[in-house]
């Protein structure tokens, strides 16, 4: 969607106005949100975050910030927040996948970070988007050539040789786990550059870990020349708050990527099992933040600071949501982040809000010499929003959004349960960006246009396992799916030999639909969907896929897609307007329902069977293109509905998950 340049100030002026007014704890704009209306604000063209005396370059702390904008953008679907990354990144990449300002033979690990926004864009469905993987491929390059230690660590920067910091886990880490999970596969090194990840956590906490305290020293000296290193052990002279988050931070992220296949994926989990238990022994117990020198609570100097805070908080609840941490440690960020909303936020004049005491830099060595000593850690100025703090600020934020507590929306009503989707009936594949061929239409890992990637985010957000069911539907690969999606069976012309739906499969799934399972059946129109064989398994419940199709979208006449839903509907309550083109309606008997209609059809049936549930759709209507806000105009609520219907779903299922197993 293309925007005039005054069309588009006049929209994002709107926007801020709006985000400006919301300046009380209890308003309805989340506190995510208005953080980020504060940096577009302040930075409406892009992050142009000069520091004193050099200009505007590649660099980390931009990463760090838009991954943040990132999250606010997957809570809202608002496109505004994906162009502000997008734009961010044309400032530096070029169009041949160069990246203005970085140098790759600095070495920095610093560098790789803003990456994530890369591989974000390069999973777009966008024109030209190969120069966003060029550009990846650059950071890629570096990470094989980066400096290590004689182990196989990562320098932190070419000019601190020897030396690895608790902050280059995260520069590089998840970025590296993402590339990978894309790409790894295709090139043959998928096993051993996970391996090469996991090590870098394990060197990292081996070398730097205090057996004491169960805390981390924010770097280690392999040669032990530098004069902040111990000389029997390479490990700097203290803990300092933030280079523990950046820790903590990428080992949550970099779980995000690892196959929960991998041999080595545990070692991640236990390792922030055994360091999150110890940062929260010393949480101030008054405030509920940590402090800059983490481990001297109340001492002379030492403050309370928000970047560590921020850090910790999202680790925790983080951690917590996808089941790494107990539930007792939600407490902790609960604590926390009601500490950083008073400690660390102030509202100014406009109504913006800021986020104050975020320490400007922490680092070993270097010009000036930085020590590492407790009065060297107290010796750095503060900065307002500083992107350090900010980020960490707004990724916490989204987790306790999450998190919250009596919200319907964002309950823990998906724990314990699994969504897979089928991967049978609809087989597609398409030729990858590096040429090999990989599935895609309806997984929850493509993020194209074409993917099921936010609906799929949307069950995780609500407390569901997400899942793929490869082969035919039996009752051995139905065990422990609580809601079975199957979209749009392939017909000859989207797959050579479709796998059609036979009576063995029917069977199956009616067994298990009668035993308390939730099936959900999204057909398409006549052109693009195997309807006959589909239609055998719907009318076990009651259903029919009617051979018409209506909603027929003329180009972006986005009106001829209206659906209009009533009050009070119980699936979508809340939403009004949603868009859904190209749909077969549906014809129903006993024992399905209309659930909804427009215009004498049935565009949504429901039918009870047994101890289960079945849901109908003539549509595949909640993909990305519908979904993500980069298409359709504001007024269809197709996000809304999205998670009002996996909420709806998530409570219709009964049965009781064994196990949260993947069956990629």
């Amino acid at each position: 969607m293309k925007f005039s340049l005054f069309g588009y100030l006049l929209v994002f002026s709107h926007f801020i106005s709006a985000q400006s007014t919301a300046n009380q704890p209890d308003r309805d704009t989340p506190w995510s949100q208005r953080m980020v209306a504060t940096i577009m604000t302040n930075n409406a063209d892009s992050i142009a975050y000069v520091k004193e005396g050099k200009d505007a370059h590649w660099e980390y702390e931009m990463g760090v910030i838009l991954q943040a904008v990132e999250q606010v953008w997957y809570r809202t679907a608002d496109d505004r927040y994906f162009q502000y990354i997008q734009k961010n990144m044309d400032r530096y990449v070029t169009a041949n996948g160069d990246i203005r300002t970085y140098k790759m033979d600095d070495y920095n690990i610093d560098f790789v970070t803003p990456g994530r926004s890369l591989l974000m864009l390069a999973q777009q469905s966008l024109p030209g988007n190969e120069k966003y993987r060029k550009a990846a491929d650059l950071l890629r390059k570096q990470i094989t050539q980066q400096p290590r230690t004689k182990e196989g660590g990562f320098w932190h920067k070419k000019r601190y040789p020897y030396q690895m910091w608790l902050d280059g886990l995260y520069m590089a880490e998840p970025f590296y786990a993402e590339y990978t999970k894309l790409y790894g596969r295709s090139s043959g090194t998928e096993t051993k550059d996970f391996d090469d990840i996991v090590n870098q956590f394990v060197w990292m906490e081996n070398h730097a870990r205090d057996a004491k305290t169960g805390l981390l020293y924010h770097g280690w000296d392999e040669s032990r020349e530098q004069k902040w290193a111990n000389k029997e052990t390479g490990k700097s002279p203290n803990f300092w708050s933030r280079a523990m988050g950046w820790y903590v931070m990428a080992l949550v992220d970099v779980l995000d990527y690892i196959p929960r296949s991998h041999p080595r994926r545990n070692e991640l989990i236990t390792i922030l099992q055994r360091t999150i238990p110890a940062i929260v022994k010393y949480q101030d117990p008054k405030s509920g933040c940590w402090y800059q020198v983490t481990n001297r609570l109340g001492d002379k100097g030492n403050y309370l600071e928000a970047s560590g805070t921020g850090m910790f908080i999202y680790s925790i609840a983080k951690g917590v949501r996808l089941g790494y941490l107990p539930m007792s440690l939600l407490a902790s960020a609960r604590k926390g982040y009601d500490g950083m909303l008073k400690n660390f936020i102030s509202t100014d004049a406009k109504g913006l809000i800021h986020l104050e005491k975020t320490v400007l830099v922490g680092g070993l060595g270097g010009t000036p010499y930085r020590d590492g000593s407790y009065e060297y850690y107290l010796s750095e100025p503060l900065r307002q929003d500083d992107l350090k703090g900010v980020g960490p600020f707004i990724m916490a934020s989204v987790e306790m959004e999450i998190a919250r507590p009596g919200d319907p929306a964002e309950s823990n009503v998906g724990k314990g349960k699994t969504v897979a989707v089928d991967n049978y009936f609809n087989h597609e594949f398409r030729k990858g960006i590096s040429g090999e061929q990989e599935p895609f239409h309806y997984t929850w890992d493509d993020r194209m246009h074409s993917g099921f990637f936010w609906w799929g985010s949307i069950f995780q957000n609500l407390g569901a396992k997400t899942a793929t069911v490869l082969g035919a539907p039996t009752a051995a690969s139905l065990k422990g799916v609580d809601v079975y999606i199957i979209v749009d069976p392939d017909t000859p012309k989207e797959t050579a030999k479709p796998n059609y739906i036979n009576d063995a499969d029917i069977n199956a799934i009616a067994s298990w639909v009668q035993a308390g399972g939730t099936l959900v059946l999204m057909a398409n129109d006549t052109s693009n969907c195997e309807h006959i064989h589909f239609n055998r398994l719907a009318a076990r419940f009651g259903m029919q896929f009617l051979p018409k199709n209506r909603n027929m979208v003329q180009g972006t006449q986005w009106n001829q897609g209206t659906i209009s839903l009533p009050a009070g509907n119980p699936i979508f309550p809340k939403t009004r307007t949603v868009y859904i083109k190209e749909l077969a309606p549906i014809d129903i008997k006993a024992p399905a329902k209309a659930a909804v209609t427009d215009g004498g059809d049935v565009i949504i049936g429901v039918a009870n069977v047994g101890k289960g549930t079945v849901f109908a759709v003539g549509d595949p209507w909640l993909y990305n293109e519908y979904v993500d806000g980069r298409r359709i105009p504001a007024k269809f609520e197709n996000f809304r509905a999205a998670k009002e219907l996996a909420t709806w779903l998530l409570n219709q299922a009964k049965t009781a998950s064994k196990s949260a197993t993947s069956r990629r």
